[in-house]
């Protein structure tokens, strides 16, 4: 896996021993309230951190001057494989929110995915409750094309029947990429 340099920061393939600084931010509640729930153990955080290390789609993204890592980018190609779509999606330390750091990496996730990977289309989606998401989406010039109403869950209630969410969906194309850039 490659690993890229921004101004401030290092974007890298996870590694095993990524799990404590994983462990720091998937372990609030506020972090995860609109994702998946990640468990919070030692032992399952070290799983997780293992997991991502072995796929490609993981990248950590570490403050350049300390190397701690502060969050996470996941992307990875869409079915069918000939449509050239990837799907990007991002988590990142609360304590390192408000300082451009998410923006600035996804940029450059996005450079590799158009200008190296050859994406023809880059898709993301999230809760239209989660507003520093979805501006997030919009710095990085991703347009909203659809609010879709209760189409998906991740979480159940306790006697198991789905929590719908609803979701806004965003994309860029190749050519919007090139544009502005």
């Amino acid at each position: 896996m490659k690993t890229f340099e921004t101004e401030r920061l290092i974007i890298r393939g996870f590694k095993p021993d990524d799990w404590k600084d994983l462990q720091e931010y998937v372990s609030q509640k506020d972090v995860t309230k609109y994702d998946y729930e990640y468990p919070s153990s030692d032992e399952e955080v070290k799983r997780i951190a293992e997991y991502f290390s072995k796929e490609n789609g993981f990248w950590a993204v570490c403050l350049k001057d300390t190397g701690k890592m502060i969050g996470h980018i996941v992307i990875n190609q869409k079915e069918p494989k000939e449509f050239l779509t990837w799907h990007i999606g991002f988590v990142f330390n609360p304590t390192y929110h408000g300082k451009g750091y998410a923006t600035e990496s996804c940029k450059r996730i996005l450079k590799y995915v158009f200008e190296e990977l050859g994406a023809h289309r880059v898709e993301s989606a999230c809760h239209p409750d989660n507003i520093p998401a979805w501006k997030l989406l919009e710095r990085l010039s991703m347009r909203r094309e659809a609010h879709h109403k209760k189409s998906g869950f991740i979480r159940k209630t306790p006697d198991g029947r789905p929590i719908w969410w609803d979701s806004y969906v965003y994309a860029m194309l190749k050519e919007e990429w090139i544009e502005k850039t």
